[in-house]
C-alpha cells in the first residue's frame, strides 16, 4: 500500500480482506507483478490520473483466474492471464474487469510474460500505433538502455529502421549489440551527431523524458518527421516528485505543441497506453489541431489484446528476448522501488507473491 505520495519509504505491507469478484470481474491470483518507473511516479504522486492514497500500485500482473463473478463467460478457473491494471497489482489477489484480462500460454515464464504487459507493449505501440514506422526509417530512442528503450530496439530492428539511441558511455556495448548506433548523452550533443549521422535528422523521435530534451528532440527531426512523448520520467528526482520538473515538463509539452502547430512538416505526438487501452483515439498535433485524447470517432477497443498477443507469439518464437533482472517476494516492494533506478539496464524486476 502507499499510504502517502513520497520516496520508496511509503511503500508498506498490509492484510486485508479477501477480494470478491463483483459483476464482469474476475478474481486472478497473481504469479507475477511488474515494478515499472510507472508504478514510481504513480508512488510519488507525479504521474497523470494518480489516485489518491491510501491504494496499492502495480501496473501489470500474470495471473489464474480462481473465481468468476457474476456475468462472466469468456474465461474459466484455471485460466492464465495477463492485465494491464493501472494500479492494484502488487497483491496476492486482484479483482480485474473479465473484457481486459488476456489469455496466455500455460508454458510461458510468468516473469517474462508480464514483461511484456506494460514495457514491450509501449514500445510496440510507440512504433506501430503512433509514429507508425516504416522499413528503413531512421529512429531515434532516449534511455535507449532502459527498459522501454531496450524493448524499442528489438522491436525496431524486427521493423527494419535504422536506430540511434542515447545512452550512457557505460551502456554503449548494451545498445551496440541490440543494432542501434549509440550516443553518449553526457560527451555528445545527440541533436548534431543525428543531424551528422543522417544528413537531415530523424524521421522519428522517441522521447520518455520531457523537460528540455523534448524541445531539442523536436529539432533532432528532419523535414515530415513525428516526435512522441510519453513519459514524465523529468517530473522526479531523487525518487521523489520535482515540483521543478513537474512544471517544466507541462511548460515545455506545451512549448513543443505549439512548435508542432506552427511546422507544418512536423508533428507531435502525446502517447499513453493507458488511453489506448481505453480504447480512446490518439490524434497528432498537426497544423489547426492540437494533440488531445477524445472519446468520440473512431475507436481501436482491441489494440491492447492483439499487440500483447502479437508480442507472446515474438517471445515463443524467441524473436525478443525481455530480461527479470532481480525476482522478488511481494514484501520487498520497498527494495524493489529502491532498485528501480540502478536496475534500469539490467532489466526487468518482478514481485512474486
Amino acid at each position: 500500500m502507499v499510504d502517502r505520495f513520497g520516496g520508496p519509504e511509503v511503500l508498506r505491507v498490509v492484510q486485508s480482506r479477501d477480494p470478491r469478484p463483483g459483476t464482469g470481474e474476475v478474481l486472478v491470483r497473481v504469479l507475477a507483478a511488474g515494478v515499472s518507473f510507472t508504478d514510481a511516479l504513480l508512488r510519488a504522486g507525479t504521474y497523470l490520473g494518480v489516485p489518491r492514497p491510501p491504494f496499492t500500485p502495480g501496473y501489470e500482473l500474470v495471473g489464474v483466474v480462481d473465481e468468476r463473478g457474476p456475468g462472466c463467460s469468456r474465461l474459466r478457473v484455471g485460466d492464465r492471464v495477463a492485465a494491464l491494471t493501472a494500479y492494484g497489482a502488487y497483491a496476492e489477489d486482484v479483482c480485474v474487469p473479465e473484457t481486459e484480462a488476456v489469455e496466455v500460454p500455460t508454458d510461458l515464464d510468468p516473469a517474462e510474460v508480464v514483461s511484456l504487459v506494460l514495457t514491450y507493449t509501449t514500445a510496440y505501440q510507440l512504433l506501430h500505433r503512433s509514429a507508425r514506422v516504416r522499413r528503413g526509417e531512421t529512429v531515434l530512442v532516449h534511455g535507449a538502455a532502459g527498459r522501454v528503450g531496450t524493448a524499442v530496439l528489438e522491436l525496431g530492428a524486427l521493423a527494419g529502421v535504422r536506430l540511434y539511441g542515447t545512452a550512457s558511455a557505460h551502456d554503449r556495448g548494451a545498445v551496440e549489440r541490440l543494432g542501434a548506433v549509440a550516443i553518449d548523452y553526457r560527451n555528445e550533443d545527440f541533436v548534431a551527431r543525428v543531424r551528422e549521422l543522417t544528413g537531415a535528422g530523424v524521421d522519428v523521435a522517441l522521447d520518455g523524458f520531457g523537460g528540455t530534451i523534448s524541445l531539442r528532440s523536436f529539432r533532432a527531426l528532419r523535414p515530415g518527421g513525428r516526435l512522441v512523448l510519453y513519459g514524465h520520467y523529468a517530473t522526479m528526482a531523487g525518487g521523489r516528485k520535482s515540483w521543478r520538473g513537474w512544471f517544466e515538463w507541462y511548460g515545455t509539452t506545451a512549448a513543443v505543441a505549439l512548435r508542432g502547430l506552427l511546422s507544418p512538416g512536423r508533428r507531435v505526438l502525446v502517447y499513453r497506453i493507458q488511453k489506448l487501452r481505453d480504447s480512446r483515439q490518439l490524434l497528432p498535433v498537426a497544423p489547426r489541431r492540437p494533440a488531445r485524447l477524445v472519446g468520440g470517432g473512431p475507436r481501436h477497443p482491441d489494440w491492447f489484446r492483439e499487440d500483447f498477443l502479437a508480442l507472446v507469439d515474438l517471445l515463443r518464437r524467441g524473436d525478443i528476448r525481455p530480461v527479470v533482472a532481480e525476482r522478488l517476494p511481494l514484501s520487498d516492494a520497498r527494495r524493489a522501488h529502491e532498485l528501480l533506478e540502478s536496475s534500469a539496464a539490467r532489466g526487468k524486476i518482478v514481485l512474486v507473491p
